[in-house]
């Protein structure tokens, strides 16, 4: 479903279970990621992505709801968007201001990628080698942050489907 005319899976990753975020809030999740060719703009993949979140019953009601499904757009080809500045701060909000304020406009890299387990592990499974467009810091630079337990919290599901 996420592959059509224009877009286009290179690579996807092993499939991951972490407990849901913010913690509490639902059923554990299933988290992978997929490195995609496209000839979208990244505004015109972000509206591919939540085509495919609306017709698998997706819903938009409240900021960081349960969920079905959540595709998000991590990167673009190392676009930073709209600017540094509006990046870092939205990046630098508190996880309190986090739940209350969503960006009306794409940011991109993702702000809160450099924060969660459960992107980094899968994105480097697809890309090893990828840096972050901002801080220049390495996939495994941003794992290195984590405590051994905070990884051990995303563990890979056996024998899913990649």
């Amino acid at each position: 479903m996420l592959s059509s005319e224009s877009v286009k899976i290179l690579h996807q990753s092993a499939l991951y279970r972490t407990k849901a975020f913010p913690a509490g809030s639902g059923p554990d999740f299933t988290n992978g990621a997929v490195l995609c060719e496209t000839t979208l703009d990244a505004q015109g993949m972000l509206a591919h992505l939540h085509h495919i979140e609306h017709l698998l019953g997706r819903t938009r009601t409240d900021r960081w709801e349960p969920r079905i499904i959540d595709l998000d757009l991590i990167d673009f080809d190392g676009e930073i968007t709209p600017d540094p500045a509006q990046y870092r701060r939205w990046r630098d909000l508190s996880l309190e201001e986090q739940m209350k304020q969503a960006p009306e406009q794409l940011i991109l890299p993702h702000p809160r990628l450099q924060d969660r387990t459960f992107v980094l592990v899968p994105m480097r499974d697809i890309v090893p080698d990828w840096v972050h467009p901002v801080s220049d810091e390495t996939l495994d630079q941003l794992l290195n942050r984590f405590t051994k337990d905070q990884l051990a919290e995303i563990q890979q599901i056996p024998n899913a489907p990649a």
